[in-house]
């Protein structure tokens, strides 16, 4: 087959390693890609917002299967518009993908179909979700206020508000400060759950769900889980906190109710859905949805995967997962983003990254590219997550081990990352 990846990221680039190595794979494409893509797949510069340019690139290329990436153009319609022009595609409709388009939707669907959830009301008004936070203030007391952009915000649309003047700064933002445009134009104000957090993935035909292994990931920006929300600082997988026991509770009570319910409501969900779940002391509840595969999640379930990619993702667009399964390595993975100085906020871009061959060949090693460009033989950061310097081993002390020596051969001083990814799973014994 004929296969276009969408995307430029460190997920796309997890994908197209484990695409690339299908048999069923002939030649391989990513729009627009990245210098670290272009090593195993043909790049070309169609944006991933560019839906006509994407439709007409399959129909140029001959392409017999599209895999979409990024959320953007999911929620945009390029799923609808590619299977409209007779391309079979992975990725859910826009109607489907509302899921993560709209935090509301999703709350709301929650609300109907009696799917755990936190507690929440939604808003567009200013006074209103003033007045809702001050009602409240009394009851939360010491514990914080979650305040959440409705639509897409490159997951950085959600404040945990510690006080509530913190609180009314973010409705303020949102809703009259243009902070995340049009995506925060409507707020979903709720309650902050305690627990540990994982993100649980399954496969989706539209009716048949297959689950993949979960992860969880570190969002903060610093040690210690420190600073502001960022799309993501380093994951590992397997999660120690999603037992077997966790992982059918999830589905029983989350995914499963989830599929059940959009079918029901004339959007069946095709595609993988990602639930970002909150291990209460009550049991897992839905954080939200997103519905593609998670970054840097993705890096490490790759790697974990020992079957091949291609026939799950195209069972899933082809009603098939009733009758599929797919093999994983025990071993544990762990990726660490490096990110470039400044990021979230204002990433430094054009630093030259030098010593990635020497990183790479550290046994267990491998470096997805998120945010490069090529500049004739050099490799430049140009985004705010740039590597996904990842490792696979027997235990999570020793791919932590391996991620930090090859981090450490690298020569970029204008790039950063956390270092101590992986601390829940070494508290627990991992």
């Amino acid at each position: 087959m004929r296969i276009l990846v969408v995307g430029n990221g460190g997920r796309e680039h997890a994908l197209c390693w484990a695409i690339g190595a299908s048999p069923l794979c002939d030649a391989l494409y990513c729009a627009p890609g990245n210098a670290g893509i272009a090593d195993v797949a043909t790049c070309v510069e169609v944006g991933v917002e560019d839906t006509a340019g994407l439709v007409d690139l399959a129909r140029r290329e001959r392409i017999d299967f599209v895999v979409v990436g990024p959320e953007g153009p999911l929620v945009a319609g390029l799923a609808d518009r590619l299977a409209e022009a007779g391309i079979k595609v992975f990725g859910p409709s826009a109607l489907a993908a509302r899921l993560e388009g709209s935090k509301g939707f999703t709350k709301d669907l929650c609300r109907r179909h009696g799917i755990p959830t936190a507690a929440y009301e939604r808003f567009t008004d200013l006074d209103a979700a003033s007045a809702h936070v001050r009602r409240h203030g009394n009851a939360w007391k010491d514990t914080p206020i979650v305040v959440k952009a409705d639509g897409l915000a490159a997951g950085k649309g959600v404040i945990v508000a510690t006080s509530e003047a913190e609180a009314m700064a973010a409705i303020g933002d949102m809703l009259q400060g243009n902070r995340f445009g049009a995506a925060g134009s409507s707020v979903v104000i709720e309650e902050f759950m305690t627990g540990e957090e994982a993100s649980f993935f399954a496969l989706v035909d539209g009716e048949n769900i297959l689950p993949l292994v979960a992860a969880q990931d570190h969002k903060r920006v610093g040690d210690g889980d420190t600073g502001p929300n960022t799309g993501g600082m380093g994951a590992y997988s397997p999660a120690p906190c999603v037992t077997p026991e966790i992982a059918e509770r999830i589905l029983a009570e989350i995914v499963r109710p989830t599929v059940r319910a959009m079918a029901a409501e004339g959007a069946p969900y095709r595609g993988v859905l990602f639930a970002g779940v909150m291990l209460t002391p009550t049991g897992p509840k839905l954080i939200e949805y997103n519905c593609r595969f998670g970054d840097p999640e993705t890096q490490v379930l790759m790697t974990r995967l020992k079957s091949d990619i291609v026939p799950a993702l195209m069972a899933t667009a082809d009603g098939g997962l009733a009758h599929l399964d797919l093999r994983w390595h025990d071993q544990t993975a762990l990726t660490v983003v490096m990110a470039a100085r400044g990021y979230p906020d204002a990433p430094l871009k054009g630093s030259e990254i030098r010593g990635l061959d020497a990183a790479s060949k550290v046994e267990g090693v491998a470096i997805f590219h998120a945010g490069t460009r090529r500049d004739g033989e050099r490799v430049l950061a140009n985004g705010g997550r740039v590597l996904n310097v990842t490792a696979m081993a027997p235990t999570v002390e020793e791919a932590r081990r391996r991620a930090y020596a090859a981090i450490d051969l690298l020569d970029w001083p204008e790039g950063f990352c956390r270092r101590d990814i992986a601390w829940r799973a070494l508290a627990a014994g991992g």
